[in-house]
């Protein structure tokens, strides 16, 4: 069933007034996920002592599964990568290269601290992301994720073309959202997504949909529609960083 939560007041997490913009990072070559998570953890602490912006990261890492708070070892059915337990909400899921990861580090006390809401914004956030490349995605009530309908495939076929994992440290999020731009997808075969075992559900690509989109692309897009879910971004050019 589609969830209905489409009419989302895209006012709810705006940028209060007197708080600094929010910094934008791009890492140009993969990062350690064990550096990522230190990463995210300094940073969420200096956001909620206040002598930090708030931070939306964007790097790729390379090929590994993550486990979330809700994972279990039978989802586990091949595990060729390095596969890391992780505090965010959600089950397993693969990350590796040619997927666009975003790891968004906002002050939700002082946004709005309602994490449901929050993780609607995410999903309004990735719908907004895919619609600049004509893609419709959708929210389901039963699965978390973005989702893409496959009629090509068959009759009430599905693919889950972006994920979400959220965790909150004193009102602090941080992990995120991981988008699938172009990864190698056979790599998602050693596990169960996200708990998901109903074989008319699977997992795509923007390029898998035949879209020659590059990451920069996405980029664009992402920063374009978190401005319209979550207000204005920082001005200028996002930096880019070498990997931790």
């Amino acid at each position: 069933m589609v969830n209905d939560r489409q009419s989302l007041d895209l006012t709810t997490f705006a940028l209060p007034a007197g708080v600094d913009a929010v910094e934008w990072r791009i890492s140009d070559t993969p990062v350690p996920y064990p550096d990522s998570v230190a990463e995210m953890d300094a940073r969420v602490t200096a956001i909620a002592a206040g002598s930090a912006p708030e931070l939306v990261w964007l790097l790729e890492h390379p090929p590994l599964y993550t486990s979330g708070t809700s994972g279990k070892a039978g989802d586990l059915l091949d595990p060729r990568f390095p596969t890391f337990q992780t505090g965010r909400g959600g089950q397993v899921t693969y990350h590796g290269p040619g997927q666009r990861v975003a790891y968004v580090m906002l002050d939700l006390k002082r946004r709005r601290p309602d994490v449901r809401a929050y993780v609607a914004s995410l999903e309004e956030w990735i719908i907004r992301t895919l619609a600049a490349f004509n893609v419709r995605g959708e929210r389901r009530e039963d699965r978390v994720g973005v989702w893409v309908r496959r009629p090509d495939k068959g009759p009430g076929f599905e693919d889950k073309i972006a994920a979400i994992g959220v965790r909150l440290r004193r009102w602090v999020s941080f992990h995120g959202i991981a988008v699938n731009v172009e990864p190698d997808l056979s790599h998602f075969q050693a596990i169960v997504p996200c708990g998901v075992v109903d074989p008319r559900y699977g997992v795509t690509s923007l390029v898998d949909l035949g879209l020659p989109v590059t990451m920069a692309d996405v980029d664009v897009a992402l920063r374009q529609a978190f401005s319209e879910v979550f207000g204005a971004a920082a001005a200028g050019t996002p930096h880019e960083q070498p990997a931790l």
